[in-house]
């Protein structure tokens, strides 16, 4: 099984064992850190806190026996790996690799304009318009921007 697979297997897994006891408990992302090490990504209406991510690890007690296991925040600098995770952050500044360059460039840096089903389009730092299909997607990170001091952490 590929490692994507896995991953997959594991968040449908992830899921499943927090819908009944965590209704409000969004599992935004699973990440898995090669074979041994398992990163769950939760939100809540409410916000997440240590208490709700130990409560959340007890829950996924079995998933311990095979992984360390890490659950916690997406952070402001959140991962974009789906549709609906670029939905959540249009407007917001992101880094965008291609899995695959194009026209010599695979990285990109501007902000998310739009998020249909298949493609989205972001407005380039120099003006430009990208607009790419989410398979084409290596790896998609919103970049948080301090409104309190102008500055940026890229």
């Amino acid at each position: 099984m590929s490692l994507e697979a896995e991953r997959q297997r594991l968040e449908e897994e992830v899921r499943a064992r927090l819908h009944g006891r965590f209704p409000d408990v969004e599992v935004y992302d699973v990440e898995l850190r090669g074979r041994g090490a398992l990163a769950v990504y939760i939100q809540s209406p409410g916000g997440v806190d240590l208490d709700l991510c130990v409560a959340v690890s007890n829950e996924l007690d079995e998933l311990r026996d095979r992984y360390a296991l890490e659950v916690s925040s997406p952070g402001l600098e959140r991962t974009l790996r789906r549709a609906d995770h670029f939905r959540g952050a249009v407007g917001e500044r992101i880094v965008l690799r291609l899995a695959q360059p194009r026209d010599g460039r695979a990285t990109y840096r501007g902000v998310l304009q739009e998020a249909g089903d298949e493609e989205f389009t972001l407005a380039l730092d120099e003006g430009d318009v990208l607009v790419a299909r989410y398979d084409e997607v290596g790896k998609a990170t919103v970049v948080f921007v301090s409104a309190g001091d102008g500055g940026r952490h890229e």
